[in-house]
This record gives C-alpha cells, sequence and structure tokens, in this order.
C-alpha cells in the first residue's frame, strides 16, 4: 500500500485593493511596516505552511508589486492575476481559480494584514485538517468591532457571521468583540463549488468571500473558527491603522530580542526593523532607532537618541547620540556622542569617533582617535594614530573627491587642513592650524604657517587711541546741541 500523501496547499494573496483612505501614491500593500512592506510579511506568514503554489491576485499598482514580490525571492516563485476592476474578495479568489488548480486546499490571505504570523496560519491549517472542515477562518478581538462581522461559535465550530446592522440590532449578538480576520482555508472544490453562487452586495456591487461561509453551512458541511491575539488592530487600511499595525509588531520585535537576552531600559522608545539582529548582553537605551540589515554584537550600548542603519557593530562596541549609516563599527569601539558615520565607515577595534565628528567612506584602524570636531572623508586612517580638534581632510575640488592617507601612530595636529591627494607617513607629525598640501614623510613633523610675531605694547596704543575717538564723538555733539538752541532763541 502506497503511503499517504499530504495535503497540497495553494496560497492565495490578495493584492489589488487601491487603499484610497491611505492618500498615498504608493500601492497600499507596499508601505513599510518595520522595514519591510506589509505584502512582505503576509508572504513570509504564508511561507510557514510551505505551499506548493502561490498566487498573488493583483490591480492598482501591479508593476510596482510584482517588482517589489520578484526583489524577495519567494518561493515558490508567485503566479500574478490581473483582478481587472475589483468587485470585493470573492471575484479576487474567482480569478486566481486556475492559478491553484492543482491543490487539495486553499489558504487566502489579506495582503494589508502584517500582524498574521506563521504561527497563526499554521494553526489555522491544523484546525482545518483536524475538524475536516470545508473551510476555517482566522477570527480576533477587537475593542471597537464597528465595521466587522461578528463571530458566533460553539468551541472551534464556526456558527455564524453576523453582519454590522445585525449585530447591532440583536441584544445577543451586541456585545461580541470577535470578528473575522481575512485568512481562510478552504477544501478547494468546496470554495470554487460555492463561489458562484455568492450574491453581489447591493450597496457596493462587490462580491464577498466569507458569503461562502454561508453557503458552505447550508449544505451541511463543517466550518471552524480558530481565534488569535493580533494586538487589537486589523490591518492598515488607513495611516492611523499604519501607526498602529507597526507599534504592535515593534513590541512584538522588543519582545522576541530581550527573551534572547537583550536589554531595552525603555522598549516603548525602541524602534527595531525586522530585519535587525542583536546580540546578547548588548543594552539598548531610549530613543534609539535600529533599522534595515543592522547587525549587533553582544555586550555593546547603543543609544541613547541614537539611530543606527544598515551597519554592523562589532562586540563591546558602544554608540551614544549619533547616526550610523552603512558603516562598519569593530569590536569595543566608541562613537559619539553627536558622531555622524556616513556610508562606507569602518572604524576597527577599539577605533574612536567622537563628539561632533563626521566620517564618510573612510577606515580608521585599530586603536585610531578621531576625539572631536573634525571631517574625514575618503581617507585611509593607520592604526594609533591620533587626530587633533578641527581636523579635515579636503577631499572635494568641486569635481572629484580625492583619498587621503595616513599612517600608522602619525599625530595630527589640532585644526590640520589635509588638501587631498596627500598621504602623510607612519609616525610623521602636523603642526596645528597647518595646511598640508605635500606628502609628509615617516617620523617627519610638517609646519605650514607664517612666523608668529608680538608686538610689544599693542594693548595700550589700542586703548589710548579708542579714548581719543570716544572725546571727539562727544565733542562733536556738544556743539551741535548749542548750534540748534542758539536758533531757536532769535
Amino acid at each position: 500500500m502506497a503511503p499517504r500523501t499530504q495535503p497540497r496547499i495553494a496560497t492565495i494573496v490578495l493584492a489589488a485593493g487601491e487603499g484610497t483612505r491611505m492618500k498615498s501614491e504608493r500601492p497600499k500593500v507596499l508601505h513599510e511596516v518595520c522595514g519591510r512592506p506589509s505584502l512582505w510579511h503576509v508572504l513570509r506568514a504564508a511561507q510557514a505552511v510551505r505551499p506548493s503554489s502561490l498566487a498573488i491576485v493583483v490591480h492598482h499598482g501591479a508593476d510596482q508589486i510584482e517588482a517589489a514580490v520578484r526583489s524577495w525571492g519567494i518561493k515558490p516563485e508567485p503566479v500574478f492575476v490581473e483582478q481587472g476592476r475589483p468587485r470585493g474578495t470573492g471575484h479576487a479568489v474567482l480569478a486566481a481559480e486556475a492559478a491553484v488548480a492543482s491543490a487539495d486546499d486553499v489558504l487566502v490571505m489579506a495582503a494589508d494584514d502584517p500582524l498574521v504570523t506563521g504561527e497563526h496560519v499554521r494553526e489555522v491549517l491544523n484546525i482545518h485538517r483536524r475538524t475536516k472542515a470545508a473551510a476555517t477562518i482566522l477570527t480576533t478581538s477587537l475593542d471597537d468591532p464597528s465595521g466587522y462581522a461578528r463571530v458566533v461559535r460553539d468551541g472551534n465550530r464556526l456558527v455564524a457571521l453576523v453582519g454590522e446592522q445585525q449585530a447591532d440590532a440583536d441584544p445577543n449578538t451586541r456585545g461580541i468583540r470577535e470578528v473575522s480576520a481575512l485568512v481562510y482555508a478552504f477544501r478547494r472544490d468546496d470554495l470554487y463549488r460555492a463561489l458562484p453562487l455568492v450574491g453581489r452586495d447591493h450597496r457596493k456591487g462587490e462580491y464577498y468571500l466569507f458569503h461562502v461561509l454561508e453557503i458552505l453551512r447550508e449544505k451541511g458541511e463543517r466550518t471552524s473558527a480558530v481565534w488569535a491575539d493580533l494586538g487589537g488592530a486589523m490591518g492598515l487600511n488607513t495611516r492611523a491603522g499604519l501607526a498602529a499595525v507597526v507599534a504592535i509588531i515593534r513590541d512584538r520585535l522588543v519582545r522576541a530580542h530581550m527573551a534572547n537576552g537583550v536589554s531595552f531600559t525603555d522598549p516603548s522608545t525602541a524602534y527595531l526593523d525586522v530585519d535587525v539582529r542583536i546580540g546578547r548582553d548588548t543594552t539598548v537605551l531610549p530613543m534609539t532607532f535600529l533599522e534595515g540589515t543592522t547587525r549587533i554584537g553582544a555586550g555593546c550600548t547603543i543609544g541613547p537618541n541614537t539611530r543606527v542603519v544598515d551597519s554592523v557593530i562589532g562586540d563591546e562596541a558602544e554608540v551614544t547620540f549619533s547616526v550610523v549609516r552603512g558603516s562598519r563599527i569593530g569590536a569595543r569601539a566608541t562613537v559619539g556622542p553627536y558622531a555622524s558615520l556616513r556610508p562606507g565607515t569602518v572604524l576597527m577595534e577599539e577605533a574612536k569617533a567622537g563628539s561632533f565628528v563626521e566620517i564618510k567612506a573612510s577606515r580608521v584602524g585599530k586603536g585610531s582617535k578621531v576625539p572631536h570636531l573634525s571631517y574625514v572623508g575618503d581617507a585611509t586612517i593607520g592604526e594609533g594614530v591620533n587626530i587633533g580638534a578641527g581636523t579635515v581632510t579636503v577631499n572635494y575640488d568641486g569635481f572629484r573627491k580625492y583619498p587621503t592617507t595616513i599612517g600608522d601612530e602619525a599625530h595630527i595636529g589640532s585644526d590640520t587642513m589635509l588638501v587631498a591627494p596627500v598621504k602623510v607617513g607612519k609616525r610623521a607629525w602636523t603642526g596645528a592650524g597647518s595646511v598640508v598640501t605635500r606628502e609628509v614623510p615617516e617620523g617627519a613633523l610638517a609646519v605650514e604657517r607664517s612666523e608668529q610675531r608680538n608686538v610689544p605694547g599693542y594693548d595700550r596704543r589700542k586703548r589710548a587711541k579708542e579714548a581719543a575717538k570716544a572725546r571727539r564723538s562727544s565733542g562733536a555733539k556738544s556743539v551741535g546741541r548749542g548750534a540748534k538752541g542758539g536758533r531757536s532763541r532769535g
């Protein structure tokens, strides 16, 4: 006897909506939630059940959506189904019929509800198959269920979905806060036999998928319901809805990092993207933004008031009151306060970028320090270098950028202008206030400034001169007042 094979499941993701209430040129499903578009979150959740095929129903912004999805490398490779003029969720699922023809079960999800996780989807499918249901829905609870059909259930058996007007009129259902999320599992054959029987809504002229549940129940089929805590929000139909969804997912991310050994001194003011990774025993201080593909090592201190984007930070490093973008920071290095590391910056182990320092596309060697009030751009700095306050690598002539190279253990005096292209040798020195335009040999001192000249008695003469000017000015005013008085007396 041949072993029984697992039923094949196909996933349909509904992404055709225009999202007019978002008031945006961008398709609603591509609005970002913690660093990734809403649709990305939904597709990741869908992959938890390993679908054999994936159909994405599109219309508004179809080209943008298709380009985005293809850039994510989603498996299985999705089929994009053009819905045409959208006429409701039932119409969208019907349009995808051919794309899921080989499946036994069909999972339907909304592309604008990133709160649904892979765990939720697995539980829906598990209950769907365990109860041998024709259809199973995911439900949640809202403080204000206005606008949603209420769920009436008996255990995990779905008894009815009660429309808003009927629920308001019926005292038995008025207090129900459980509503249906748009995550449905269907036996494929039952779904596509029932869909043509769905009537059009008289007000909006649309065909709604949830009416399939009633049709199936009338035929004597079992329908099931699975409740999930989605944080009290439902999708991102408006900017306010988007903000609510972001807050819930951000809270999930922070809690997950804390469970893995990361400390947040004020979790409510930590802003994390979904692709951020943080090592154990790192402390994240208030008002810290960790974005993109940032990777932070173990034992670090990040913040307060710090933004890190697409950067790598080594173990035991410290970044405070600073902005770091597209940079690599080595172990035990320190950044800030009030530093800006721009893309292409590399700080090696134990290096320092201090107060009011800006570094761009440069490599700062192990143990080297750029302590304060300096700009370093397009430079390579060796190990053990000290950069004095106010140093500038003058790397741009208005047309092109030029490199600066500073050798190991060099000492750059305060207020040095290094006019690139220029090289400072190993253990070389520059005098404070110098404008260095030529190579400084190894071990040499470069000084470029006029010889100081002291002028004795300058203060005494200056004060006497100013006093004389004041007396002359006072005398002129007195004469003017006398002349004016004589004329008035006639």
